[in-house]
This record gives structure tokens, C-alpha cells and sequence, in this order.
């Protein structure tokens, strides 16, 4: 499955990050749930929105979803940011997944927010997506 979103996210079966894009007002597509589902090729430059896994050790902090769909050299190639969601009771972890994933595809964290976001949280990402793209 192609998309040409310029956000590509995941988000567990809490749907706490799902909530959160689906207050921004741009177009987005979600990673599959399944690791046995087509993951999503992108042919267009995106920045990725995922939580953190692992609570307060870390360990599998970054979704198995999003390994396999960075696995795919395309995506990487035009992954530019990431956008961090995690939650501040893990400490030393919080965000951890979108650490790990700048680093390891050497593109920035453009922002971090916690569970599902505040309305304020919603504004910065809009207003910095923008920024970013512009």
C-alpha cells in the first residue's frame, strides 16, 4: 500500500497517538497494527509520529510495526523527522522510540508529547509541521 502522506504514523490498539494525528490538520497515513499486514511504502518525503514501548527498562522501546516498515529502504530514504510520544512516568525512556529512530536514520526529533497530547501540544506540531515543510 503507497502513500503520499507527509505524516506516517503508528499507534498501538490504545489509539493514543491516533488520537493525537487525527487532530492535525494534515494528511496522514497509519502503519499496519499487524506485522503480518503489507506494511506502507511511502513515495514521498514524511516525518514519523510513534510511541515508545518498553516502559521504565527500554527493551523493544521501538514498535516491531515500525522496524519493518523502516526496514524498507524507500521509507528511510525519505523519513526526515520524528515525532515522539511516550509517557513521562518511564523516566529516562520517555520518547525513547523517536531517540533511537533519529539516530539511527540521522534525521532530528521535531517534538515529543505525552499519551494522547494537549490541545497546546496539538498547536506546536501544527505550527512546527509548517515551519518544517516550508
Amino acid at each position: 500500500m503507497e502513500t503520499d502522506a507527509s505524516l506516517i504514523y503508528f499507534s498501538s490498539a490504545s489509539d493514543n497517538t491516533h488520537r493525537f494525528v487525527s487532530k492535525l490538520p494534515v494528511r496522514s497515513a497509519r502503519i499496519p497494527l499487524l506485522t503480518s499486514e503489507d506494511t506502507l511504502r511511502a513515495v514521498s518525503p514524511f516525518v514519523l509520529v510513534l510511541p515508545t514501548y518498553g516502559g521504565t527498562s527500554g527493551k523493544g522501546a521501538v514498535p516491531r510495526q515500525v522496524i519493518k516498515f523502516l526496514n524498507v529502504e524507500g521509507n528511510r530514504r525519505l523519513l526526515r523527522g520524528v515525532i515522539g510520544a511516550g509517557n513521562t512516568n518511564f523516566g529516562d525512556t520517555y520518547c525513547l522510540a523517536a531517540d533511537i529512530i533519529a539516530a539511527k536514520c540521522n534525521v532530528p526529533v521535531l517534538y515529543r508529547f505525552e499519551l494522547m497530547g494537549t490541545s497546546e501540544d496539538v498547536d506546536r506540531v501544527t505550527q512546527g509541521l509548517e515551519e518544517f515543510w516550508t
